[in-house]
């Protein structure tokens, strides 16, 4: 790798969490394995040495965000975000100077078990594209469509289908163009991709890990712990 490559990353950390019900902190302040939630998903981004910098995009509220260890990291900050994922990834490009041509790399603040080997793949894979693209999971169950009534309305073939993950990494022109064309316009994208299709431009999948999870529900929690075990008593992906 060029030792002149640099990415800047944005962590949507500004959300509450509406599925896991009564909670004392969001689910990104939740501890698992000894850490919270939010520091086990910067960790991985902050291990390389090709990374400029993280801007975490926290709620104009957050009274957790400044006890985290990692909030003294010297290549961490924060701006206030929004109250969609959009809005407060948006909020942190425009804390960045960047040309154009530059990546950004945006990941769940709720997805702690992105593995090393997972994320140096999806560098790889989309440094020289003239896009970027996303990890993603191929869809292996089998996909029903429900009507009106809640009944199966049809099977939907899962071939070519793959389930969006993050990181997903961008070029900074593409990528912001994209996120203010759509908040402009009133469309609530629901990933950065979602938003850079949009544009008419096609982002690349790369193929990521199935256990690279969201934390979503109070389950997820139990599950996410023991994927962080397993990957600290197998010598570490992170």
């Amino acid at each position: 790798m060029s030792d002149s490559f640099k990415f800047w990353a944005v962590i949507p950390a500004a959300g509450r969490a509406r599925r896991m019900g009564e909670t004392a902190s969001p689910k990104q302040y939740l501890t698992i394995a000894g850490r919270s939630v939010l520091e086990w998903s910067l960790s991985p981004i902050l291990a390389r040495d090709d990374c400029a910098g993280i801007v975490v995009a926290i709620a104009a509220d957050d009274t957790h965000w400044s006890r985290l260890p990692i909030a003294r990291d010297p290549r961490v900050r924060t701006t206030v975000g929004g109250t969609e994922r959009a809005h407060s990834v948006l909020a942190g490009l425009r804390t960045l100077s960047l040309s154009d041509s530059e990546f950004v790399l945006v990941h769940d603040a709720a997805r702690p078990c992105l593995a090393a080997d997972e994320l140096s793949g999806l560098i790889e894979a989309v440094r020289n594209d003239p896009v970027g693209g996303l990890l993603a999971a191929p869809v292996v169950d089998t996909i029903k469509r429900a009507d009106s009534e809640g009944r199966v309305a049809e099977t939907v073939s899962r071939e070519s289908l793959w389930r969006a993950l993050t990181p997903q990494m961008f070029r900074f022109g593409t990528l912001y163009r994209a996120l203010t064309a759509a908040q402009q316009q009133g469309v609530a994208v629901t990933d950065e991709a979602q938003a850079v299709e949009r544009s008419g431009l096609r982002p690349r999948i790369v193929a990521g890990r199935t256990d690279n999870l969201k934390i979503t529900l109070p389950e997820d929690l139990i599950r996410a712990e023991r994927i962080l075990q397993e990957m600290q008593s197998s010598g570490g992906r992170r």
